[in-house]
């Protein structure tokens, strides 16, 4: 087997089980009838820049990279409907506001989530200053958060 099909057979494996080790990603392709060492299983996930990610059970497992982009965006969007009451644009700018002191939490979440259309954010006590990254507006970004607050709200 060449590395291409082991990288694929590695990704449908993490899509039918969950996959919390190296040495369990080993004996899983060993199962599915591929002979790898630990050290080739090492590499191919470096390669292949699998993520850890949270299961539903709780437990860390290997993803792809794009489910750990989409559990940094749906962590923003319950941030945002958790504490955000207002938002309100302006140019590249999205002011948002939080009951007292729920600012920073808010932008520390949006940081850590790099939202992809925001370029970064300024906390005070209860208001949040969004810098929209070009080519968003700040009415594009407020529409999106608003959408988050509507859903939140049902």
């Amino acid at each position: 087997m060449n590395r291409r099909q082991r990288h694929a057979a590695i990704l449908r494996l993490l899509q039918e089980h969950p996959i919390a080790t190296q040495t369990e990603l080993a004996q899983a392709l060993h199962d599915a009838g591929h002979d790898v060492v630990q050290t080739t299983v090492s590499r191919d996930i470096h390669e292949l820049g699998l993520v850890k990610v949270r299961s539903a059970d709780g437990r860390l497992v290997y993803a792809p990279p794009e489910a750990a982009e989409a559990e940094r965006v749906d962590a923003i969007s319950v941030a945002f409907a958790r504490w955000a009451l207002d938002v309100e644009p302006s140019g590249h700018l999205v002011v948002v506001t939080t009951p007292h002191g729920y600012a920073s939490p808010l932008a520390q979440a949006i940081d850590l989530g790099r939202h992809p259309r925001i370029a970064g954010t300024i906390a005070g006590e209860n208001t949040v200053l969004l810098v929209a990254r070009e080519p968003a507006t700040g009415a594009d970004l407020a529409a999106e958060i608003r959408t988050i607050l509507l859903q939140g709200a049902a």
